[in-house]
């Protein structure tokens, strides 16, 4: 029972944070290797209850009109062919030369987000063109590559690449990032399935508390705006940095 209660309220507070500014999985998988699951299915089970909550939260977001169809329904195929791509050249190619580089990049994020104080707090969107519709398919299909591969930070990079690239605030960055976040969390999970790598006794009730946490932090978001969202990203990002250093060593 203890077990039961210990992944449901980490799924729930993982999905509230990471429907907000991403990085859940840092709360979400630790908590099903605290309970004794073995990696490998805790990575399975882990990514089969973020994907309904992140199904959830895109819901939630795009019913607010806060997900900008007209770009992302560009992403979504490049984000799907990535996440395979990046997932089929893993079971190959050790990920762990990426480690040290995925540490500069995302400590160069929230630092650069950190120090520039209106970054993400307007939307300064300007409208869709062809070489910007191009370059957002590009990004898409390499941290969809990168998400299949790796994955830390990839809600955190997803949400810088929308405010730099495009000019979206931090709510509307965030929203889009959470529909192609889950397209590359479905890509991976059809792979863990297809390997039986998924716990469903842990997996099933994880999830109902993961698609409750995420409408909560979806909510949140939505209501409170950038002023919430920009400090709870500027302080995800560094801990994923932080646990890729402590990784490291």
């Amino acid at each position: 029972m203890l077990n039961f209660f210990i992944i449901c309220a980490c799924g729930f507070l993982a999905a509230a944070v990471d429907a907000i500014a991403g990085g859940g999985g840092l709360i979400s998988l630790p908590a099903l290797l605290m309970v004794g699951v073995p990696p490998h299915l805790a990575l399975g089970t882990n990514k089969f209850a973020a994907s309904l909550a992140s199904l959830n939260s895109s819901i939630t977001f795009a019913r607010s009109g806060k997900v900008h169809f007209s770009l992302v329904r560009w992403q979504i195929p490049f984000t799907l062919i990535g996440a395979f791509l990046g997932a089929w050249t893993v079971l190959r190619v050790s990920s762990a030369f990426l480690s040290k580089a995925v540490l500069v990049l995302i400590l160069l994020v929230g630092i650069y987000t950190m120090v520039h104080k209106s970054l993400g707090m307007k939307n300064n969107f300007k409208g869709l063109d062809a070489c910007n519709i191009l370059i957002g398919c590009l990004f898409a299909l390499a941290l969809g590559f990168y998400d299949g591969f790796f994955g830390p930070g990839t809600g955190s990079f997803l949400i810088f690449s929308f405010i730099a690239l495009f000019g979206f605030d931090f709510v509307v960055a965030s929203a889009n990032s959470k529909v192609l976040n889950f397209t590359s969390n479905f890509a991976s999970l059809l792979i863990f399935a297809w390997n039986g790598k998924i716990l469903l006794s842990y997996g099933i009730p994880m999830a109902l508390f993961m698609i409750l946490g995420s409408y909560f932090g979806t909510k949140l978001a939505i209501k409170r705006g950038p002023e919430l969202v920009k400090p709870i990203f500027i302080t995800m990002s560094l801990l994923v940095a932080a646990k890729l250093i402590y990784q490291y060593l």
